[in-house]
């Protein structure tokens, strides 16, 4: 089971990155001055990344949790 607990770890590391990842986008399109409109657009292009990155996130705190309840 140590494999899943290690597996699920970085699974869960990958969605961090990736919610990281998405916070300096959004921060980045903040500081860029940009209208209300095009900031708008620039949210909704990293909606996708957020959402895949929670998921990834909870997938793998869930394989770690099933990891130690089996091991």
């Amino acid at each position: 089971m140590d494999g899943l607990i290690w597996s699920g770890a970085a699974v869960s590391f990958l969605g961090v990155i990736g919610l990281f990842w998405s916070i300096v986008k959004v921060n980045r399109a903040r500081k860029a001055g940009l209208s209300d409109e095009d900031l708008r657009f620039a949210v909704q292009k990293v909606l996708p990344l957020n959402l895949g990155s929670l998921f990834l996130s909870v997938i793998g705190l869930m394989m770690v949790i099933v990891g130690i309840f089996l091991g």
